[in-house]
C-alpha cells in the first residue's frame, strides 16, 4: 500500500491541546500544516453545581450517572478532591449505575477501579449512548430514574430532552467550559485564509472548533466569504458529533474518520483529500 500523502496541500487544524502532535502528523503525511488553536479549556473548580452534585451522589440521590468525556470526568474529580470528598465520592460512584459515552471516561473509571454499567459503542455519540440505555431497561427503568449528566463544555440538549421524554429526572452537571483562546489572532488569520480560498483541507477534531470558528467569522463580518471558501475546501471531521455541528452551520463533512481518533482522521484525510478536493473544485 502506498504511504498516504496530502501531496503538499495546505491543511488547517484547529486543535489546541495536541497542536504540536497534529502539526507533526500533517507534515509527516506530506501536508503543509496551518495551525490555529480554536479553544481553551477552563475548569470550573469553584463550580457550586459540581460540588452540589458530588454531595447529592454521596447522599444516594442519583440512580444513574452519565460521564460524557474523559477530560470532564477528571475535572469533576478535581472539584471533588478540592472539596475533600474524594473517598466518599468514589464509594458513591461505585454504588451507582455509571454510563460512559466513550473510551476516555471508561479509562478514568478503570483507573479508579470502579465498575461501568453501560459503555456506548462507537461512534460514541449520544444516540449510541441512548440506544445502549434503552437496551438495559430490564435492569433500570428510565421512567422516574434520577440521572446526572456530566456536561463537556457545551450542553447536549438532544440527549437531555430524550432522557426527559423517557420520564427521567435529569440533572446537568457542568464541569468545565470552552472559551476562545486568549490570543485569537491565529483564528482570525485562519478565517481570512479560508475566505480567500488559501486553505485546501480543514480538519475539525471537536464540535466546539466549528462554533468558535464561526463566532470569529461573525465578528469579522466574513460569514458569507467563509461559507464560499468552504465550498472549495475539503472538510474533514473526527466523528458524527462534529459532523452534526458542521451541519448546524450549513456545511457537510467531506470526510469523516472511520474511528474517532485524531491519528486515524489525519491519515485518512491524507489518503483521500487530494481526490476529494479535485472533485469538489470541479463541481
Amino acid at each position: 500500500m502506498p504511504t498516504p500523502s496530502f501531496q503538499g496541500l495546505r491543511v488547517l487544524a484547529l486543535e489546541s491541546r495536541r497542536a504540536t502532535e497534529v502539526a507533526d502528523l500533517i507534515a509527516t503525511y506530506g501536508g503543509r500544516p496551518l495551525m490555529a488553536p480554536a479553544l481553551r479549556e477552563i475548569p470550573l473548580e469553584s463550580n457550586p453545581r459540581a460540588r452540589d452534585f458530588a454531595s447529592a451522589l454521596i447522599r444516594g440521590d442519583f440512580d444513574i450517572v452519565i460521564l460524557l468525556t474523559g477530560v470532564g470526568t477528571r475535572a469533576l474529580l478535581n472539584v471533588v478532591d478540592a472539596a475533600g470528598l474524594s473517598a466518599e465520592f468514589a464509594a458513591a460512584l461505585g454504588r451507582t449505575k455509571v454510563v460512559v459515552r466513550g473510551p476516555k471516561p471508561l479509562a478514568v473509571m478503570r483507573q479508579l477501579q470502579l465498575p461501568v454499567w453501560v459503555a456506548a459503542p462507537e461512534p460514541n455519540t449520544w444516540r449510541e449512548l441512548l440506544a445502549a440505555l434503552d437496551e438495559k431497561t430490564k435492569d433500570q427503568r428510565l421512567d422516574g430514574a434520577r440521572i446526572a449528566v456530566q456536561e463537556y463544555g457545551v450542553s447536549n440538549p438532544e440527549l437531555i430532552d430524550a432522557l426527559r421524554n423517557r420520564g427521567a429526572q435529569v440533572t446537568p452537571v457542568p464541569v468545565y467550559r470552552w472559551a476562545l483562546p486568549e490570543d485569537v489572532e491565529p483564528l482570525k488569520q485562519a478565517v481570512a485564509a479560508l475566505a480567500r480560498e488559501e486553505v485546501d483541507v480543514a480538519v475539525f477534531t471537536t464540535s466546539v472548533q466549528v462554533v468558535h470558528l464561526w463566532q470569529i467569522a461573525r465578528t469579522m463580518g466574513l460569514e458569507a466569504d467563509l461559507r464560499r471558501g468552504f465550498g472549495r475546501t475539503v472538510i474533514a471531521s473526527i466523528g458524527p458529533t462534529t459532523s452534526e455541528e458542521l451541519e448546524r452551520h450549513g456545511m457537510s463533512a467531506d470526510l469523516e474518520s472511520s474511528h474517532p481518533k485524531m491519528g486515524i482522521l489525519i491519515r485518512e484525510a491524507a489518503e483521500r483529500s487530494a481526490d476529494v478536493l479535485r472533485t469538489k473544485r470541479v463541481r
